[in-house]
Formats: structure tokens, C-alpha cells, sequence
């Protein structure tokens, strides 16, 4: 089968569409099938035998141009509908990447003839053109955007903000209208299945669950890398409200005045941002490091040297670093916001599960955690196999195969 996958921004630095972009073509490759990439910067990573075609943006949240530099690199409508966007403060990249990646896929059918195309996460208005070329199109999405536009929205102080947050997620409106006319959707936990069908009113019988995998040969325990004594990891340093980590930081101001305790944040945190507010009003500057961008390698390495992963998250589609820290053989302190509880499993297996927005009970399953080296050590044993048994790239790839047969 000739697959075309499409992801606006392909980078795994840009979080889980990138990683699940990188593996997803991988693994169909190793399962004989020719697959091209299509993005938009920063662009991916691709395995060895996949093609790469990579499509060109202004790029302006990267590029740091001014104004009259970026205009002067308008050359057609599309770059100039781009830069008109940030200016009026809206996101474009879906839809211009979308319109970008079907006049580009016009010139490779004359040379390459695709028997399905499969957008990660854009649902821009080009898809609906790729459709009048008699290729199929499916989508995966990862969850519904809409729900992390009402939580910020609810949570904005003010009405300027209020607008400004609306306007920067007027895209949504056109992935509904997308989504909607997709032949198949394809989303990655039950909780998504029922979010998606809720939020972006896209019929059941369209829709498809395949779990994401992770690569447990790569992130894989390493006895020979010493823990950090009373040490926490979270991978995101998002200011997004649903990534909940001002609670997180409520947490370790609970508990810094009577337990000894570390958190390693991964990534760049803004710094007028929030959170980075939050660090100083609760007095976590001692306790509380950022690692910046970090190579895959060094996040293995940062999981395997913590003693604890907490994803104090309001909601997610998946959870990819609570796989990751399981398959790293670290106890999780998950919330059961969205599709956590089906990663982690149950209660006190592979980790705590604790209701979202609870600082007090992330607190109380951290410090029962810290005191109990044989629970973390059975609960990480744990995390492993289910990881092993559940959610590997193979199955991903394989699952999504069908979804792709079942519409051809």
C-alpha cells in the first residue's frame, strides 16, 4: 500500500503529534508498505526507507523576523493569508499547511499514485480538496482541541482575554467542519471516542480507536544510572491550563515544608509566563529545575534518574509521558483526567490515580511514594509489563492498516 501521511508540524520537540508521526511511519514501512511524509516545519525525523516531503512555511512563531522582513517574504495568497493571521492573532498553520500540502500533492500523483491519505491532527479545508482527487482521507485526532479553548477560556481573567483566547482558537471551527466529512477518524483511547463524538460531533460509527505505542527497547530502565534522592519528573513545560501544572506546583508547596523533594521540568517554561509566577509566589525556586530542550536520549535518561513521574494533566487523549516514565520502569502519580486511567491502569498498580485539580491528594500520593522504595520499585515492575503487553508500535501500525482496508 502507498500511504501519504500529513502532520502541519512533524518535529517531536512540537510534543506527541511528532512522535507519533516518526513511529507511525516507521512502523508501517517495516511492515512493507511505502510511505510518504508530508510536513511543515520544524520538520521530522523520518526512519530510514521513509520519504520525506517537506513543504515550506513562513514559519513565523519560529523565524523571530519583524513584520516588514516576514511581509517581504510573501510570495502568494497563501503565505499572505498566513502572515495576516498572526497579525490579527489568529493560528494558521492548519489550514495553510493543508492548502500547501494539496497543491503539493496535485505535482506527486503525477509520479506517485496514493491509495490513501492520512492527516495527523490538521483538518484544514485542503483535506476536503485531497477528497476530489478520488483518494480517500482519513484523520487521526489525538483529542478534541475544543476542550483545551473552553478550560483556557474558562479560566482567562477578563474579558480582552477571553476574546483574544476565542480568536486564537477560531481554527476549531474549521476542524469540526473537517472532522465531520472525514471517511474514517481514527483517535487514540476510548475517553477521545467519546470526546470526539461529544465535542466535534463526528458519528461513532466513523470513528476508530488505535492506542498509541511507545518503543520500550528505547525507553527502557537503566540500572547502571543512579536515582536522585526524592526526585520528581514532568515532561511539559506548557502554559496550557489543561496541562494542570499549577497544581503540581500548589503540591510541592504543600509539601516542601515537611518533605524533602526535587522536580525536574522538561522543557523551556516562558519567563513571564505563569507557571514560572507560580515557582516564585510559592517559593519553589530550591526545588523546582528546568532541563530546556533536551535530546531524546537525555529524556530517558532524566526518566530512568527520577524516582517518581507526575502527570498532573486536566485532560489528555492519550498521555504519552506517563507510557514513557512506565516503560521506564517509574511509578506514575497520574490525575484521571481523560484517557490517563486507561494508560496507567488501575489504582495503585502501575501508580496512583488522583482526581484533577486536587493539589492536596497529588501531595498525599507523592509523599506516600517517596517513603515506600519497594512500592515504587513493584509499582514500576508493573508499569513495564503493562506497557510490553499493550502499547507497541506494531499493534498501532497494524490496527491502523485496517481502519485504512475498511475504507478502501
Amino acid at each position: 500500500m502507498r500511504i501519504c501521511l500529513l502532520c502541519y508540524r512533524g518535529n517531536p520537540y512540537c510534543g506527541g503529534q511528532g512522535i507519533y508521526i516518526y513511529y507511525l511511519a516507521r512502523e508501517l514501512h517495516n511492515q512493507g508498505h511505502e510511505v510518504h511524509v508530508i510536513s511543515g516545519p520544524p520538520y521530522p525525523d523520518v526512519a530510514d526507507g521513509v520519504i520525506l516531503h517537506p513543504v515550506e512555511s513562513l514559519n513565523l512563531y519560529e523565524t523571530g523576523d519583524s513584520l516588514v522582513k516576514s511581509l517581504m517574504r510573501v510570495r502568494n495568497p497563501i503565505d499572505f493569508y498566513e502572515f495576516a493571521a498572526v497579525c490579527l492573532g489568529t493560528f494558521p498553520e492548519p489550514l495553510a499547511f493543508s492548502l500547501r500540502a494539496y497543491r503539493l500533492i496535485r505535482e506527486l500523483i503525477k509520479e506517485y499514485r496514493f491509495d490513501i491519505i492520512h492527516d495527523n491532527q490538521c483538518l484544514g479545508y485542503g483535506l476536503l480538496m485531497m477528497k476530489r482527487l478520488g483518494i480517500p482521507v482519513v484523520a487521526t485526532i489525538h483529542h478534541p482541541i475544543p476542550i483545551d479553548r473552553n478550560l483556557e477560556v474558562s479560566q482567562a481573567d477578563g474579558l480582552w482575554e477571553k476574546f483574544r483566547l476565542k480568536r486564537w482558537y477560531s481554527f476549531c471551527f474549521m476542524q469540526g467542519i473537517v472532522s465531520r466529512r472525514m471517511e474514517r477518524v481514527i483517535t487514540v483511547s476510548e475517553s477521545s471516542v467519546d470526546a470526539i463524538e461529544r465535542s466535534l460531533k463526528v458519528p461513532r460509527d466513523r470513528l476508530r480507536m488505535v492506542y498509541n505505542g511507545i518503543d520500550s527497547n528505547f525507553f527502557k530502565n537503566d540500572d547502571n544510572v543512579a536515582k536522585e534522592p526524592r526526585s520528581l519528573i514532568l515532561v511539559n513545560s506548557s502554559e496550557q491550563s489543561v496541562k494542570g501544572v499549577s497544581y503540581l506546583l500548589k503540591a510541592l508547596q504543600l509539601l516542601k515544608n515537611g518533605t524533602d523533594v526535587r522536580l525536574k521540568v522538561v522543557g523551556t517554561p516562558s519567563p513571564d509566563g505563569h507557571n514560572m509566577k507560580l515557582v516564585e509566589e510559592y517559593g519553589l525556586q530550591d526545588i523546582v529545575s528546568f532541563t530546556g530542550r533536551i535530546t531524546m536520549e537525555e529524556l530517558v535518561r532524566h526518566y530512568v534518574s527520577s524516582e517518581i513521574c507526575v502527570v498532573p494533566s486536566i485532560y489528555e487523549g492519550f498521555g504519552l509521558p506517563a507510557a514513557e516514565a512506565m516503560s521506564c520502569q517509574l511509578p506514575v502519580v497520574s490525575t484521571s483526567g481523560g484517557a490517563l486511567p486507561e494508560v496507567v491502569g488501575r489504582d495503585g498498580e502501575s501508580g496512583f490515580i488522583v482526581p484533577p485539580a486536587d493539589p492536596a491528594a497529588i501531595a498525599s500520593a507523592v509523599e506516600r511514594l517517596l517513603e515506600d522504595e519497594s512500592l515504587r520499585r513493584k509499582m514500576g515492575a508493573t508499569g513495564r509489563k503493562r506497557i510490553e503487553q499493550n502499547f507497541t508500535w506494531e499493534q498501532a501500525a497494524r490496527k491502523t492498516v485496517e481502519v485504512y482496508q475498511e475504507v478502501l
